[in-house]
């Protein structure tokens, strides 16, 4: 489709995933299925899923793994189909349901909203693009700047920003019940109590 993402990243340590040898693009490439990636939790700083959730047979697994390595500090960045952009509508053209990406499973930001809470995460925003007319090829760059711009639902893709959620730790104190004077008296009485049964012993 583009350039590949991690190019762009200034990130310099990046991990690329293939589900087979023959589509890996370098050697280094992890290998695996995508719901079983073999790195320790919390272990990546930034994530992507790039257009998955909408062709992989489990996306609730994909998400819930791709979640289960993002560090806490990290951030979860999904690219998703959008169903309310020009290119969504097509889908419901015969041509096109047969036909990938079309055929695919496209989901609302809102729905995966619900996913990504259900993993602990919340979006921290979500941009779109690929804004055209219907029946136009989205490179319309005045189109593309306005609908950007307003960040209006109407584009071909777009993308998810989350992080995981913060959980502000609950301090329980110990409730204790002060008498208003802890005096002679009151160690008096304690002290009276603790003889009392010294007493009773010397009576029987």
């Amino acid at each position: 489709m583009t350039s590949p993402l991690t190019d762009m990243c200034p990130i310099n340590h990046s991990i690329q995933w293939s589900p087979t040898h023959e589509l890996a693009e370098h050697p280094s490439t992890l290998v695996c299925l995508p719901e079983q990636l073999p790195l320790p939790d919390e272990s990546m700083t930034l994530v992507v899923i790039h257009h998955l959730l909408e062709v992989v047979a489990q996306p609730h697994h994909v998400l819930q793994e791709a979640a289960r390595v993002t560090a806490d500090e990290g951030r979860l960045l999904i690219f998703g189909w959008s169903p309310q952009g020009v290119s969504g509508w097509n889908r419901f053209l015969p041509n096109k349901r047969r036909r990938l990406p079309w055929k695919g499973q496209w989901r609302t930001p809102g729905r995966l909203k619900d996913w990504l809470t259900f993993v602990d995460f919340e979006i921290e925003r979500v941009d779109y693009c690929g804004f055209h007319w219907p029946g136009g090829a989205p490179r319309n760059t005045g189109l593309e700047a306005l609908g950007r711009r307003y960040n209006l639902p109407l584009g071909d893709t777009f993308m998810i920003r989350a992080r995981r959620r913060s959980h502000l730790a609950t301090v329980q104190r110990p409730r204790l019940r002060m008498s208003s004077s802890l005096g002679a008296a009151g160690i008096g009485r304690a002290t009276g109590l603790a003889r009392q049964p010294d007493r009773m012993t010397e009576g029987d």
